[in-house]
């Protein structure tokens, strides 16, 4: 089974302008990306798909590979779709560009189900939460799910609510790491779909599939790393990788 990993790539963020580009000891955030997701032992291949020549060359001259993709794109699944259209492969990981020291062990972990089990053809990663201030926040993505392991309902809300627990993050909590895996078919059937209506509410792409009746397994993730969103972020992800010379 060919399982390749595609790393969506915008040079606009709201939160941090050139995100994608920003540096990180030197490094550039994308090409960090690139670097991990390459490690990955069941990858075929990594491509970095955007809509800006900055960010190819960057990745290009990091001796990545990059695929200039339509500007008009709403989301980085929507982006991954149109590579598929073009690069076959039976799964493709979708593996956001802001997280530069995503572990190769958690993609690994994410196609291991999609490589042995065919009726699965929608993946993610998620995390224990512990931390009762990031469970209320509201940029953290919480999950919960069935005996399983599919995915019950993704929301910004604290999930399950604990009525009993105080001021304690309860132990099915689980924190969403926005990496995903897709079956080619249902890949380019998902990105046709029109919006659904929780999606637009709690403004999450996946809850687009749930609303549709498809199930998506839930996988722990081995390593859970820093996903960068503001210039804070930055901050961190920079001192961690002064660590890590």
């Amino acid at each position: 089974m060919s399982v390749i990993a595609v790393i969506p790539a915008r040079y606009g963020s709201s939160r941090l302008p050139g995100k994608a580009l920003a540096q990180i000891d030197g490094v550039p955030m994308v090409v960090r990306v690139w670097r991990q997701a390459s490690k990955s032992r069941f990858l075929e291949r990594v491509v970095v798909a955007t809509d800006d020549e900055r960010i190819a060359r960057a990745v290009r001259e990091a001796g990545g590979s990059a695929e200039m993709t339509s500007s008009t794109h709403q989301s980085g699944t929507d982006r991954i779709a149109e590579v598929a259209s073009r690069i076959p492969a039976d799964v493709y990981l979708n593996v956001q560009g802001d997280l530069p020291f995503i572990a190769p062990e958690d993609l690994d972990a994410l196609a291991a189900p999609m490589r042995e089990d065919p009726s699965i053809v929608m993946a993610t990663i998620a995390t224990p939460i512990v931390d009762i201030h990031e469970f209320r926040n509201p940029n953290v993505v919480k999950v919960v799910c069935d005996e399983r392991g599919d995915a019950l309902y993704f929301s910004r809300s604290p999930i399950p609510f604990w009525r009993d627990g105080g001021d304690r993050a309860p132990a099915q909590a689980l924190r969403h790491i926005g990496v995903y895996g897709y079956r080619r078919d249902f890949l380019l059937k998902f990105a046709s779909l029109k919006l659904g209506v929780l999606e637009q509410v709690e403004k999450l792409e996946q809850l687009r599939a749930m609303e549709r009746g498809y199930r998506i397994r839930v996988v722990a993730s081995v390593a859970p790393s820093l996903e960068v969103d503001t210039p804070e972020d930055l901050a961190r992800a920079n001192e961690a990788a002064k660590g890590m010379r």
